[in-house]
């Protein structure tokens, strides 16, 4: 799973053309503006891209318009993919609520598509909506353009600090991906998709994408149909893991990356440009896709939840917790913010697993990192409130 993401067992890209890269090879990487530290999809990319720069996604994504931002839950996609979701669109197009809302305000959306082709790329602010009690925005014009924008109608133009700034699609994507594939071609695309993010997936995770690709109700005697006929297509493969009684799947194509792995070998298209993670610890981000939404907890037994949105006094560890990784294993968690004043990065607290022993290696591979991230922050010192970094000197 961490090779498959890009994680392992160091980086192995770099600058602007590595981040694509690292954005293709890893599927999608999901967006959120929160910056305690730094925002959650630049730290994702920062562990798998050497020497990591934000202009450089930014860049990729408003200027060069190689990949796309889309989706309630928000993530980058490669543009290439824009015909698999203009599928996705379409159905939001004809039904569900931002369907509903675009028939019940027709004279709303005019005015705004109006507004658009006179003014050019918009910005909810640049729009003199109605006071509204939403949850995408607080005037019917800001949740006009979202609709707009989740039918397919609108694309992000680009951003303006964290706004989203709107266009047409076709001002924004090249006029060769506009179009929609068949229902069957992107339902088949997303499962693949899928799997591929997961890299190991057990029979309630192939449920669950199923669900999604196929965006209705999905049983467990229709996910084994289909697993039974993906493998007899020889599209994916059962493994089975130490002390697992059910199978997890893997594609096919990545049966090669599996066989080195069980022979002790690194696959040749895995070998990291820098230090690797046993020498030099990576801090993986809140919304990281290895381990957010509990899904580290079964194959690396490290349970991890962001509690950014609980109230103080519910969380466990701290609002901005980032799991820690060492060689191949999670193996604790540091949380702590960015003092932009002071340039210094507070630790408000590092928890290691209760399994985990650390030794003079670790604490080493843990400097480096700190070392790197800080880099990569424009931080200058830590600010240790933990109390238990011991850093070697």
């Amino acid at each position: 799973m961490l090779g498959r993401q890009g994680l392992w067992p160091g980086r192995r890209w770099s600058g602007k053309e590595g981040t694509a890269q690292a954005l293709q090879h890893g599927e999608a990487v999901q967006i959120d503006p929160v910056s305690v530290v730094a925002e959650s999809h630049d730290i994702a990319l920062w562990g798998r891209v050497l020497d990591y720069e934000p202009d450089f996604l930014r860049s990729l994504a408003y200027e060069d318009r190689r990949f796309f931002d889309y989706g309630g839950v928000l993530f980058y996609y490669p543009m290439d993919e824009l015909p698999y979701w203009r599928v996705v669109m379409e159905r939001h197009a004809r039904e569900g609520r931002w369907q509903a809302f675009i028939n019940e305000h027709p004279n709303l959306m005019d005015q705004v598509r109006a507004e658009l082709r006179t003014r050019g790329p918009l910005r909810n602010r640049d729009l003199d909506g109605n006071q509204v009690v939403a949850y995408r925005s607080s005037k019917d014009t800001g949740v006009a353009l979202y609709a707009l924008w989740m039918t397919g109608e609108l694309m992000t133009f680009g951003r303006s600090g964290k706004e989203r700034v709107y266009d047409f699609r076709e001002n924004v994507a090249p006029a060769h991906l506009q179009h929609a594939v068949s229902e069957a071609e992107a339902q088949q695309y997303f499962i693949r998709k899928e799997l591929a993010q997961w890299g190991l997936s057990e029979l309630r995770t192939v449920r669950n994408i199923l669900k999604g690709a196929r965006d209705r109700p999905v049983d467990l005697t229709e996910t084994r149909a289909e697993l039974a006929a993906k493998t007899a297509a020889g599209e994916i493969e059962p493994v089975l893991l130490d002390g697992s009684q059910e199978p997890f799947y893997i594609l096919a194509a990545d049966r090669p990356l599996l066989e080195d792995l069980r022979q002790g070998k690194l696959p040749q298209t895995w070998a990291p440009l820098g230090p690797t993670t046993s020498e030099e610890v990576t801090f993986l981000s809140p919304l990281e896709y290895v381990s957010a939404r509990g899904r580290a907890l079964k194959l690396f037994d490290f349970d991890y939840k962001w509690e950014i949105y609980k109230p103080a006094e519910k969380r466990v560890y701290g609002p901005y917790t980032l799991p820690i990784l060492f060689g191949d294993r999670l193996v604790g968690r540091m949380d702590a913010r960015l003092d932009r004043p002071n340039a210094a990065l507070v630790i408000n607290g590092l928890w290691l697993e209760p399994w985990f022993e650390p030794d003079e290696r670790f604490s080493r591979a843990l400097a480096a990192g700190l070392a790197r991230f800080l880099d990569f922050l424009g931080a200058a010192s830590v600010d240790d409130n933990s109390g238990h970094l011991n850093l070697p000197r």
